[in-house]
């Protein structure tokens, strides 16, 4: 079976607390229950983390490389917009990688409009809400050729 990383950045363990009229109220446990749920219906299993640690983030990219997972699925949170060390590694990994972000980052503030991670991804969602994981991993099913088990 062929796994797909769902790695997550800053903040992102706050979630249905931190600004729910941004964010929303769903958790970051309902999230990894949403993409453990889209995945199995093409068959692929799911390393879900979730890190405030660049380093980590960085280190779990290179593993997933080093592993010739499927893909990764990233929403880096605030260092999508600041972090060249999380762009040069979905460079080195060579995984077709998926950017993902709740909200629609192009209609927030305007530093938070620039993504260090869109140049180097295979695709960018935003807006959808956590919904926006399910739609990350059809996507990225799409792309490997998994197919939805009937």
């Amino acid at each position: 079976m062929a796994t797909i990383h769902v790695l997550n950045g800053p903040n992102l363990n706050l979630l249905g607390t931190r600004e729910p009229d941004v964010y929303g109220h769903a958790t970051l446990a309902d999230v990894e229950k949403l993409c453990r749920a889209t995945a199995q219906r093409f068959d692929l299993s799911v390393e879900f983390r979730q890190s405030n640690h660049e380093g980590e983030i960085v280190d779990w990219i290179q593993q997933a490389g080093r592993q010739q997972a499927a893909g990764i699925v990233l929403n880096a949170g605030a260092y999508t917009h600041t972090s060249v060390a999380i762009h040069d590694a979905i460079k080195a990994a060579t995984l077709p990688v998926i950017e993902v972000h709740i909200s629609n980052i192009f209609a927030r503030e305007d530093f938070r409009q620039h993504s260090y991670i869109a140049p180097v991804a295979k695709a960018s969602l935003c807006g959808f809400g956590v919904d926006g994981y399910a739609l990350a991993i059809t996507g990225l099913a799409a792309m490997i050729g998994a197919a939805a088990k009937s």
